[in-house]
């Protein structure tokens, strides 16, 4: 960087992938994948980049305090060097340069925490690990980068490997969209006080990275490579090869979504749509949801009892896990509107299952009430909410037999499911249920019909597994995107 080099000689020079990263003019970047890759560094140096302005001020995340050590640890040898006159106050986790410029380094352990930041203000945000903080985190804190004064630049950057709470959010934000390194770019209306409409975009950016892009830890430490290679399946798919459809946490492991059987309906779970057969039965599940998506989905049972989700019909407004906020009538009247518009539901006998506290009556009618007597009359029954039962349900359906067939399969336009499913991982203080914090509506809306249809567990056969031909594994995560 142009100011280290004017003040000293080099005390850090990125590395291609770095500079790649730390070159984006995008307002927002997301650089890693793969464990190794050189993350934290270039995120720590990038923070120094405005330090001759006095008026600058930035701000470098994790998600609890404790898991700040190794960044002030970092900034301490970087910064100490580039900047001798430059001091670290330890209570306050803040860096107060010669010119006036100030590096703070936070935490956000709770969502409640955001509120730590308001009215404050920052040239320059940064997070390290941003799978693990929830999207109503992030986006809060967009709101706190704007400028601190004439002449700095405003923008965010993240680090992180897959896995973690946000996994969902942050994959469908900066990896699905586009290939790696390609801009994603969103447009926002914005209504002038006037009364016009004004047209803004806003752009983003992945940057993957992997040990293989970081030559000088590999020349350190030759058994690094290894110790990554012996870790679990998933572990290894995600931090050697930097995959997203693999990680450590994943509740179902099981799932695979490979389009090269989407036709023979082997070893995946995702498949081509077809008729289905009129003496099939039919169930609706429901997830009731208001400031939360609702969840609707309709599943086909055959004569061997194998349940396929043949529709989905997902209530958001396409931001993470934000519902449409409509009224349990309005969500009856879209309901029965999407079964008599689809040839493969119009006329069918449909079993509706649905949260058995849409039954609730202590606060009033019933939103179950409430859809039954509506012009639409929508029944349903209660569900079985019991979860670890339901969360067997999961496994012992996504279970593959001898021949490659698993009992429960998805049809390719329900993009919803095949979004969100993968990416659920375990409550770190329930280890034995999924981390309800995340988008689990879906989920839950299937875990009640997959309860009224139980199946014993079966005779357990894995799908072929994943090669680690790392090129071949980055084809295969391009090919899977959706």
């Amino acid at each position: 960087m142009s100011i280290v080099q004017a003040r000293v000689p080099v005390v850090w020079r990125p590395q291609p992938r770095q500079a790649e990263f730390m070159s984006r003019p995008e307002p927002e970047a997301l650089y890693g994948g793969a464990a190794g890759g050189g993350k934290s560094d270039a995120l720590v140096i990038e923070a120094l980049r405005q330090v001759h302005i006095p008026h600058y001020r930035a701000l470098i995340l994790r998600k609890t305090y404790p898991q700040l050590s190794d960044l002030v640890d970092k900034s301490q040898v970087y910064y100490h060097r580039a900047f001798p006159q430059a001091q670290y106050n330890a209570t306050a986790h803040v860096w107060n340069f010669p010119s006036g410029a100030k590096i703070y380094f936070g935490s956000m352990q709770y969502t409640k925490d955001r509120t730590n930041y308001q009215g404050k203000a920052f040239d320059f945000i940064g997070f390290d690990e941003l799978t693990h903080f929830e999207w109503e985190e992030y986006s809060y804190m967009m709101s706190r980068n704007r400028p601190t004064g004439p002449g700095t630049r405003v923008y965010m950057r993240a680090t992180t490997n897959p896995g973690g709470i946000g996994h969902g959010w942050v994959k469908a934000r900066f990896i699905t969209p586009a290939p790696p390194g390609t801009p994603i770019t969103e447009e926002y209306t914005v209504k002038l006080p006037d009364g016009t409409e004004q047209k803004l975009q806003r752009a983003r950016v992945f940057i993957p990275s992997s040990i293989f892009d970081n030559p000088a830890l590999l020349a350190n430490d030759p058994g690094y490579l290894a110790s990554l290679a012996s870790m679990p399946e998933a572990e290894k798919q995600a931090l050697l090869y930097g995959s997203w459809d693999s990680f450590s946490g994943q509740v179902f492991t099981e799932w695979r979504n490979d389009p090269a059987h989407y036709e023979d309906q082997r070893w995946t779970h995702v498949i081509a749509p077809f008729t289905i057969p009129k003496h099939w039965q039919i169930y609706r599940g429901f997830d009731f949801g208001f400031s939360k998506p609702f969840s609707v989905g309709w599943y086909a049972a055959d004569e061997e009892g194998r349940l396929y989700r043949i529709k989905e019909l997902y209530g958001c407004t396409g931001r993470p896990n934000e519902g449409l906020r409509i009224d349990p009538v309005e969500q009856a009247r879209r309901i029965r509107e999407a079964e008599q518009n689809d040839p493969l539901l119009r006329g069918r006998v449909i079993h509706g299952i649905a949260d058995p506290a849409i039954f609730d009556e202590s606060r009033g009618e019933s939103i179950a009430a409430m859809m039954e007597r509506s012009p639409n009359f929508l029944r349903w029954s209660p569900g079985d909410n019991t979860r670890l039962a339901g969360k067997m349900q999961f496994h012992y359906r996504l279970n593959f037999d001898a021949d490659g067939r698993p009992m429960f399969q998805v049809f390719n336009t329900c993009k919803h499911f095949i979004r969100t499913i993968p990416n659920l991982v375990y409550d770190e203080s329930n280890v034995e249920d999924i981390d309800t914090r995340q988008e689990d509506h879906i989920y839950d809306e299937c875990r009640y019909v997959l309860m009224e249809n139980p199946i014993s567990p079966p005779v357990r056969c894995a799908a072929p597994p994943m090669p680690d031909d790392p090129l071949n594994l980055h084809k295969r995560a391009r090919f899977y995107r959706i």
